[in-house]
Formats: C-alpha cells, sequence, structure tokens
C-alpha cells in the first residue's frame, strides 16, 4: 500500500505542476517513473502489483478512448478525415522504418517502431483549439474525425503486428497456434464485434437498467469490457484492441456519458496513473547518451513526418495552406496512444530494451512540442483570414 500511496501522491502533484506550465498531466506522471524508479533515485521497482494495476489502467485508457470516440463526426467528414489520417499514418510508418534500418536496427523492430510514431493523440490539442476557439471550426472537426480513423488504422496495424511475431514464435511454442487459424479467428472477432455494436451490447445494457444494485450499468460496461479483452487475447490480438471496441460498442448506447461519468474517475484516480508511471520506471537514462544521434533525427522525423503527412492530406481535401498547416500541427502530438503501443510492444519483445528509453523520451519530447507548433499553426491562420 505504501507504494501506491507514493505513486498517487508524485502523480497527483506532477500532474498539476504539468497543467500549471501548460503541459498534459501525463508527461507528469511519466517523469515521476523516471525520478522515482531505478534510472534516478531508485525509490519505485516493477513488481507484479504496479504490473497489475498498469496493466487494468491500460485497458481502462484505451475502453475510455473507445467511448470518446465520435462516430457520428466520423461519417459526416469522413473523406478528409481518412485521407488526414491515412497519410499520417504512411508518412511516419516510412519514414521512421527507413530511418531505423538506417542505423542498423531489424526490420521487424523499424517497422514498430514506425507503427508508434503513426499513432496520434489530439486530447493536447483539443485543449489548444479550445483556448484559442477554433475546436467546432473546420479544421477542428476534421481534426476530430481523423483522430478517430488514426486511432483505429494504429490498434489494427498492432493486432497485425503482434499476431505476426506470434507466429513467428509457433516453432518454439507447441500451444500457439498457426497464423492461418489465428487470422480465422480474428476475422470472426471483428464479426463478433459487429454484431455487440449492433444489437448485443445494447440489449445487455438495457437488461442491466432493470438490476436493483448501484453502478449496475457501470458494472455491466466493465464486464463487458473485460469480456471483449478476454476475447481478443484469445485469439491472440492485443488486449487493448478488445478495450478499445468495447468502448466504441457502448459509446453506440444511450448510456455512453454515464458510464464515461463513472468509469472515468476509477480509471484516472488509480490505475491509469500506474501506467503511465510504470512506462517511466523502464527507461534506462544511461543510455540516452549513447544514442543522441539516434533521439535527434527520430525526434525531426517525429514532428515533420505528422506534419507533412497529415498536411499533405488536408492541402489534397481542398483546405488552405494555412488551414493544412493547423491540422498537420494538431496530429504531431503522441501521447498516451503512443506510449501504449510502444510498451504493449516492449512487453511482447517487438521492441528491445536497448532502443526503449529513446523511442519514449523522444514521444515526450513530441508531446511537449506539439502544443507550441499548434499555437502558431493556429495563431498564423487566424491572421491570414483576417488580412
Amino acid at each position: 500500500m505504501a507504494t501506491l500511496a507514493i505513486i498517487l501522491i508524485s502523480t497527483l502533484l506532477a500532474g498539476h505542476m504539468s497543467k500549471r506550465i501548460g503541459m498534459p498531466a501525463v508527461i507528469g506522471q511519466l517523469l515521476v517513473g523516471i525520478i522515482l524508479g531505478p534510472a534516478l533515485f531508485g525509490v519505485l521497482h516493477e513488481n507484479s502489483f504496479i504490473h497489475t494495476f498498469s496493466e487494468i489502467g491500460v485497458v481502462l485508457l484505451m475502453f475510455i478512448a473507445g467511448l470518446e470516440s465520435n462516430l457520428t463526426l466520423l461519417k459526416k467528414y469522413f473523406k478528409p478525415s481518412l485521407v488526414v489520417a491515412v497519410l499520417g499514418v504512411i508518412v511516419p510508418v516510412i519514414s521512421m522504418y527507413g530511418m531505423s534500418l538506417a542505423f542498423g536496427i531489424s526490420q521487424l523492430e523499424s517497422l514498430f517502431i514506425g507503427v508508434i510514431f503513426a499513432a496520434t493523440s489530439v486530447s493536447i490539442s483539443v485543449e489548444v483549439l479550445r483556448e484559442l476557439n477554433v475546436l467546432e471550426s473546420k479544421e477542428g472537426t476534421i481534426i476530430l474525425g481523423a483522430a478517430v480513423v488514426d486511432d483505429l488504422l494504429a490498434v489494427i496495424i498492432l493486432s497485425v503486428l503482434t499476431s505476426l511475431f506470434g507466429a513467428q514464435l509457433a516453432a518454439a511454442s507447441s500451444t500457439h497456434m498457426s497464423l492461418g487459424l489465428s487470422l480465422l479467428l480474428q476475422a470472426l472477432f471483428m464479426v463478433a464485434v459487429y454484431f455487440s455494436v449492433k444489437w448485443i451490447v445494447p440489449f445487455v445494457m438495457h437488461l442491466s437498467r432493470r438490476l436493483l444494485v448501484p453502478y449496475a450499468s457501470a458494472i455491466t460496461s466493465l464486464i463487458i469490457c473485460f469480456g471483449f479483452v478476454w476475447f481478443a487475447e484469445a485469439v491472440e490480438l492485443s488486449a487493448v484492441v478488445g478495450a478499445f471496441f468495447a468502448g466504441i460498442a457502448i459509446s453506440q448506447t444511450p448510456y455512453k456519458e454515464e458510464i464515461n461519468r463513472h468509469i472515468e474517475p476509477i480509471g484516472y484516480t488509480v490505475f491509469i496513473p500506474v501506467f503511465f508511471v510504470s512506462i517511466g520506471l523502464s527507461m534506462n537514462l544511461a543510455s540516452l547518451n549513447q544514442h543522441i544521434l539516434f533521439i535527434t533525427i527520430l525526434t525531426v522525423l517525429a514532428v515533420f513526418s505528422k506534419l507533412i503527412g497529415s498536411g499533405l492530406g488536408a492541402r489534397w481535401m481542398n483546405n488552405s495552406p494555412q488551414g493544412a498547416y493547423t491540422i498537420g500541427a494538431a496530429m504531431i502530438s503522441r501521447g498516451e496512444m503512443a506510449l501504449i503501443i510502444a510498451q504493449i510492444g516492449y512487453n511482447a519483445k517487438l521492441l528491445s530494451e536497448l532502443y526503449y528509453s529513446e523511442i519514449i523520451f523522444v514521444i515526450i519530447i513530441t508531446t511537449v512540442l506539439a502544443p507550441l507548433i499548434l499555437k502558431h499553426a493556429v495563431k498564423r491562420q487566424l491572421a491570414t483570414e483576417i488580412n
């Protein structure tokens, strides 16, 4: 219990300080893991308690992300959002893959590094857009729609990679199913998700209203979430895939706001802070000096690959040059999505310990730079429109 108390008070204060200087709370939570972990003071160490809580934290984080996905918005601006998101994924994957190969990293790990930086977290961008009163503009709407597609693409690519990696282990594990069977079961999982979104989940959530138990709907939503997680893991998909689609399924019911209101406190008061601290605990600062060139180039590519990829997509969809700059800048932030994918890849041995700390460090840097670049883009756009 002392460990949990230290984590909670540290993340609370660090999150507060991060917000005070205009940065997301997650940056402070990550720094807690780095400062109090083996990298610096060694107060906290990875153990079974932290591991279990962090696994629940990432599941709840992705469940909430699914809950907050606005499919109605996506349908309205589907075409421009799709183009922005697809180019915003392709350009980072190709550029990061090529750069990693140039540094002598294996093909599989290079591809996974590309996938990490294909992800986008616009939660920080949304705060900047809201602050500048442009969230409900055309650009703001396309950014939100593209974020939904971007998350879906990142989760799907992550699932494919983990499946292929699992297939590589087939020879070493007699219990591992063949790739063909794995892909078949995963296709059945997606079919089951479709029927669940359309009929099963709404029906189950409706039944939960009849239960004479406090917070019955919230408890039922967690049962659905962990049920999806179990099903996803059974067909060799990542747990985050199941959690994400469980959130999407419930987001299509009338109980979305109620569930979100009850689940967010559960996640953000305990489990999610532990997850972000656990990422910091895995970092090794001693190796950063040895890979300073790798970190520098990776940071530059992380910024410009999203800016250019998503920006080109926006221009293709007839947005103004300044509007395209704003959209591209809003997609730069990697935030929690990239951290989740990096952590999953690290646990699955898709990302080696040699480059793990460097990847996390670059994610933090881009997350800090993103709101600064976005503010510049929005102010430049507004100035252009006035003139």
